[in-house]
């Protein structure tokens, strides 16, 4: 979960990637993409996972949504995969005021300030980064 967020593997193009080109370009972190979906929808009853783009020059990503929430967008990388979250201020401040993380509350202190809430991304490379999106998940569906 470094500082240097990757690019999208799909800009430039218009239409949704197909499944094997899902898998080629998250690489060895495809069966983490698919825990992490199955993770959502178990743990979290999040089932609706659509692909989404709002031009060429951003890319590709899944947004997870729970009725017409936004809840996350995944977005596919080389070889690996990034969470990002929208918080708004009542998720930010419970954060602060529960026993998340340091890892995940480091993560939404450095996050920017948006008008709708602090935007929170990183990358998952590894089973350890799957550990964040889960806690931020519960957090935003909280509030």
């Amino acid at each position: 979960m470094g500082e240097d967020l990757k690019p999208n593997a799909f800009l430039g193009r218009t239409l949704a990637p197909s499944d094997d080109e899902l898998s080629a370009a998250l690489g060895p972190t495809r069966p983490l993409w698919d825990q992490l979906k199955a993770a959502l929808a178990a743990g979290f009853g999040l089932n609706e996972f659509e692909w989404h783009s709002y031009s060429p020059k951003y890319g590709w990503s899944v947004r997870v949504r729970k009725g017409k929430r936004n809840i996350l967008y995944l977005v596919p990388c080389a070889g690996s995969f990034r969470a990002a979250f929208i918080l708004g201020g009542k998720a930010v401040q419970a954060a602060r005021d529960t026993k998340v993380s340091a890892r995940v509350l480091r993560l939404i202190e450095k996050g920017k300030q948006y008008p709708e809430g602090r935007g929170v991304q990183f990358d998952v490379r590894s089973a350890r980064d799957l550990a964040p999106v889960e806690a931020l998940t519960r957090l935003k569906l909280a509030f």
